[in-house]
Parts: C-alpha cells; sequence; structure tokens
C-alpha cells in the first residue's frame, strides 16, 4: 500500500454556528494525482484552507508525510514541501513574469526579502526562475508584466509560482477555471508535467479534466466525503450521481 503524502483525521470547520465541513476523513497517496470535486458550495475550497493553514481546524488533524501540521502557520507548512495555487489569480501585476517567479524562489531558497542585496547577483535564485520560466512554456513572456499576460498564461505563472519552491506536494484550485478547450488541453498538459513524481491534489469542475488527470478522486458534498475510489467507480457510484445530477440513471 502506499504511504499517505496528505492524510486529514476527522477534519471538522465551523464558523460560528455554521458547520462547513463535518469529519472529512481523507488520505492522499505518494506520488498520486488525486482530485477533489463536488457541487459549488460544498466546503472544496475551505479544505484548501485548512489543509494549508490559513484557516486553523475546529478539530480533527492534517498529517503531511505522517507529521502532524495541525495549527501550524501556512508558512511552515510551505516549509514542509507542500504548496498551492488560489481559485483567483495571485500574482503580482506590475512585475515582469521573471521577476514574480524570482520573488518565489527567494524564500524557497531561504534567502528572504532583503533590501540590502542585488538579487542579480544570486545565480541560484535566477537559475531556478529561469528553469521554472522554460517548464511553465513561458520563456517568450519572461518579460512582460504579469498583468498584461493572457489569462490562460496567468494561471500557467500561477502554478509556476507554486512549482518555484520544489514541493513534493502541489494543491491547485480549479486551475482550468475560464479557460477555452484549446486553452483547457494546454494547462492540463502542464500539470501532468509540473505534477510528474509528485503529489498532486486539484479541485477541478470539470468533468473530462478530472477523469482524464486523476489517478482516485474524492467526492465533497456539503462538507462531507461521500465517495473516495478509482475514476471508473466514480463514475458508477449512485451516490454521485445523486449529488450532481439530482437523480439516478436508470
Amino acid at each position: 500500500m502506499t504511504a499517505s503524502a496528505l492524510e486529514l483525521q476527522a477534519v471538522h470547520k465551523s464558523f460560528g454556528a455554521t458547520a462547513i465541513i463535518r469529519g472529512v476523513d481523507m488520505s492522499v497517496g505518494r506520488g498520486e494525482r488525486h482530485a477533489l470535486i463536488g457541487p459549488n458550495g460544498a466546503g472544496k475550497s475551505t479544505l484548501f484552507h485548512l489543509i494549508t493553514g490559513r484557516f486553523p481546524l475546529s478539530s480533527g488533524a492534517v498529517r503531511l508525510n505522517g507529521e502532524d501540521v495541525t495549527g501550524l502557520a501556512p508558512f511552515e507548512i510551505y516549509r514542509r514541501k507542500l504548496a498551492r495555487s488560489f481559485q483567483i489569480t495571485n500574482i503580482f501585476p506590475r512585475m515582469s513574469v521573471y521577476e514574480n517567479l524570482r520573488c518565489a524562489v527567494l524564500w524557497s531558497l531561504g534567502h528572504g526579502y532583503s533590501f540590502l542585496r542585488l538579487i542579480d547577483r544570486m545565480p541560484d535564485v535566477n537559475e531556478r526562475a529561469q528553469a521554472v520560466l522554460e517548464r511553465i512554456g513561458l520563456a517568450a513572456r519572461r518579460d512582460v508584466p504579469a498583468g498584461l499576460l493572457a489569462y490562460a498564461e496567468q494561471r500557467a505563472l500561477e502554478i509556476g509560482l507554486a512549482i518555484a519552491g520544489e514541493p513534493e506536494i502541489i494543491l491547485l484550485d480549479e486551475p482550468t477555471a475560464g479557460m477555452s478547450h484549446s486553452e483547457t488541453e494546454h494547462a492540463v498538459e502542464l500539470i501532468r508535467r509540473v505534477s510528474e513524481g509528485r503529489t498532486l491534489l486539484i479541485v477541478e469542475h470539470d468533468m473530462a479534466v478530472v477523469f482524464g488527470l486523476a489517478d482516485r478522486i474524492s467526492v465533497l458534498v456539503y462538507g462531507e466525503i461521500i465517495a473516495s475510489d478509482a475514476p471508473e467507480k466514480i463514475r458508477a457510484n449512485r451516490a454521485v450521481q445523486e449529488a450532481y445530477l439530482g437523480t439516478v440513471p436508470a
């Protein structure tokens, strides 16, 4: 059995009297591409915030490679080789593509931000940023302000920011949302490349992307996991069909 890279145990999250996440148990194996799907309002982005330390858990535990990281700050979880993208593009729009990547690389290499050091004299930072730039297919857009990139390119840049620190676990929140069919195909190929040899947890509404990319799928409905299995078994699951369609095919 594959060891777990990410494990959630009886995770609960309430905001006041409102329960959003209600006892989630989920395991993502090392090197696995795992999709988290569910209707709008199911709690998928909230679950990402809990995993990454942005929101505190009401109860339960989160483990990375067997280590309990419950209650750690986001930067502490990042240092344990977990990185994420956001549902809404999160870049520095006035900085160039290359400068965005160098900022992400600085922290991952332990430099931090310093006004007393010239970043051009940090070959490790520049080499890593250039390598990521080429990996995400934006080398030709190197000096373009990030805010002027096409939408799909901005999403690719955000994936680049997520992998700049060479994480072992990547969380992507709706990376193909708002894309055309051809843009989605390009994004899926990029995700395949950058997740090779890593663990991926992806929230995605495009079922063609989900079933074409994921090794396993977990279905979150009203804050609870109702199924977690191989794609072909999820496709045939009556509870999943009801959650999405409201009816079960005859």
